[in-house]
């Protein structure tokens, strides 16, 4: 089996200040991370942190992989208003030309909004529009920043929630080449895996890596839920994906950094086994 790179996301630490968790993930030996966008963790509106941060994970030697692009009920790249869809778009360009300003080399973007449920077919359709034209924007921009955009599968219950609506919008973006996130958590919450590894796997760049029992998308380490790992690692294999994993865990706003790090630890090194035995 494939030795992949295992990176971590900071999004566990979603409440606390970048600059005060990233000496703690070097500590815990993980090189490649995902960075987090909500405001409280690292401010994207602010180019002096972002630059900060940039600067601070090159003189801890790590590697910033992603950057995954702000979720909030105001960004709805779908949204039938014009002002409110063109300000969603603004956000995430914004948020991409931060990424590129700290060295990051992927953007990670959920095609739709975090929205329950499907309406009416017409709005659907003028919903998938307007998400592919926004998209197409959004990707023109990462093209002229460097950048490689990817789109990550969603929960089952939100709108474009369905592997086959991410794959139609995908085809739909034609302005550069755009990947894909296989977010194993709400692949498994689908009932999906195997389908939603087998359609992304021609543009699969990452994994985000996280576990849970079949009920909610509670990002627990690996081992600690119901996904069958080696199956997923052995279905990835198969299907010739050659990227980046991701740990994208849960972490309580006061639980100490190293007792977060250290369940991470341990997920890196299960998923380091099974790539052993599996080899």
């Amino acid at each position: 089996m494939s030795d992949w790179p295992i990176g971590f996301s900071t999004g566990c630490f979603y409440q606390r200040s970048i600059f005060d968790v990233l000496e703690e993930i070097q500590r815990s030996g993980f090189r490649e991370i995902e960075v987090c966008s909500f405001p409280k963790h690292l401010d994207y509106h602010n180019e002096e942190n972002v630059r900060r941060a940039g600067e601070r994970m090159r003189e801890l030697n790590l590697r910033p992989f992603s950057l995954h692009a702000p979720l909030a009920p105001s960004i709805d790249i779908t949204s039938p208003d014009d002002g409110a869809r063109h300000a969603s778009v603004a956000e995430l360009v914004k948020a991409c030309e931060s990424a590129a300003l700290m060295g990051v080399e992927h953007i990670v973007l959920h095609p739709g909004p975090e929205r329950e449920g499907r309406p009416p077919q017409e709005e659907f359709v003028l919903r998938m529009r307007h998400a592919a034209e926004s998209l197409n924007r959004v990707a023109a921009r990462c093209c002229e920043l460097g950048l490689h955009l990817v789109l990550e599968n969603m929960l089952p219950h939100l709108l474009f929630g369905h592997v086959s609506d991410m794959m139609y919008l995908l085809g739909e973006i034609k302005n550069c080449d755009v990947g894909t996130c296989l977010d194993t958590g709400h692949a498994f919450l689908a009932g999906e895996m195997g389908m939603v590894i087998n359609k992304l796997s021609g543009h699969l760049k990452m994994v985000h890596i996280n576990d849970n029992r079949g009920d909610w998308d509670s990002h627990l380490p690996p081992g600690e839920g119901r996904i069958d790992w080696p199956w997923v690692l052995g279905e990835l294999k198969r299907s010739n994906f050659n990227g980046q994993l991701v740990l994208e865990l849960h972490g309580g706003e006061h639980e100490p950094a190293r007792e977060v790090m250290s369940r991470a630890v341990r997920a890196r090194e299960l998923l380091s086994d099974i790539m052993r035995r599996e080899a």
